[in-house]
């Protein structure tokens, strides 16, 4: 028998109930632990800390990949490009407080994760993080076949 009655009493036992624990760890109003663990740097600390020499490609990708890439848009679904570069360019930006820097208070846009982007990047296709901020970082159609790849042997090995 499975379930109640598994007392050998051929289920006369009573039902017996654990006592509530007075206040689980990490609940509402608990103290934070003394040593939390560390949390993943911001897409904009990646940015700055990439652009320095200070963090690996690889490492970017994993912190770009989780991040939120806050992106212009138009009327029409789909990315804004710039045509008016070397070759076409997709502007995003680690912040909406940068997107409206370059595009405007009243800009529309839209959030996607960094994974996505690169996902749904058309082929040929680079882009631009922070293109008015101090640590902007240029990613042509090449770095971007690298980052699919990097992506794939995550992923499959």
């Amino acid at each position: 028998m499975y379930g109640y009655g598994q007392h050998g009493d051929g289920g006369a036992a009573q039902q017996q109930y654990a006592q509530p624990q007075q206040q689980m760890p990490g609940g509402y109003g608990q103290q934070p632990p003394l040593y939390p663990e560390p949390s993943p740097p911001s897409l904009a600390d990646a940015v700055r800390a990439f652009t320095t020499g200070s963090l690996s490609a690889e490492d970017f990708q994993q912190v770009f990949a989780t991040s939120k890439v806050y992106c212009p848009r138009g009327d029409n679904p789909g990315f804004l490009a710039l045509h008016n570069t070397q070759q076409p360019v997709i502007p995003m930006f680690t912040s909406l407080k940068e997107l409206r820097r370059y595009a405007g208070k009243e800009s529309k846009y839209f959030v996607i994760t960094g994974a996505e982007v690169i996902d749904l990047l058309p082929t040929g296709y680079g882009f631009v993080v922070d293109m008015e901020g101090e640590h902007r970082m240029v990613f042509d159609a090449k770095a971007v076949e690298q980052m699919v790849e990097f992506a794939m042997r995550r992923m499959y090995g």
